[in-house]
């Protein structure tokens, strides 16, 4: 499984043809308690950096963009009853949605971990 970050703080891990979505823990700290989550729609398709989700917190709305162009195959139920998730475990129980990856040549020009955490240090 490989893990790939954007610079608008999204996380895509990637396992075969198959990518997970959340925003990451930089994120979740600069938004706050996250009170809402609209999630895409199960079989929609999103567009590399186009909206896919929408993150609500006590301090504002922020638009989640997908990382990579695909078709959504599922969607995390839990942060519907629990959108709280995203701040307790955004990297893991907090993903937001599966995606089937259209062009995985999209992946090339994302950072991986050092040179995200290189990115977030210079914020």
């Amino acid at each position: 499984m490989t893990i790939y970050f954007t610079d608008e703080h999204e996380w895509i891990s990637v396992e075969g043809g198959t990518a997970t979505v959340g925003i990451t823990d930089y994120a979740q700290a600069q938004l706050g308690d996250i009170v809402f989550v609209e999630l895409p729609p199960l079989g929609g398709n999103v567009t590399k950096g186009g909206e896919a989700a929408v993150v609500e917190s006590v301090k504002a709305a922020s638009d989640v963009f997908a990382p990579v162009t695909g078709t959504v195959s599922e969607i995390n139920a839990a942060l519907e009853e629990d959108p709280a998730l995203v701040n307790s475990a955004p990297e893991t129980d907090g993903w937001f949605f599966k995606l089937a990856l259209a062009d995985p040549s999209e992946l090339e020009g994302l950072m991986d971990a050092a040179s995200y955490k290189a990115f977030c240090e210079g914020l």
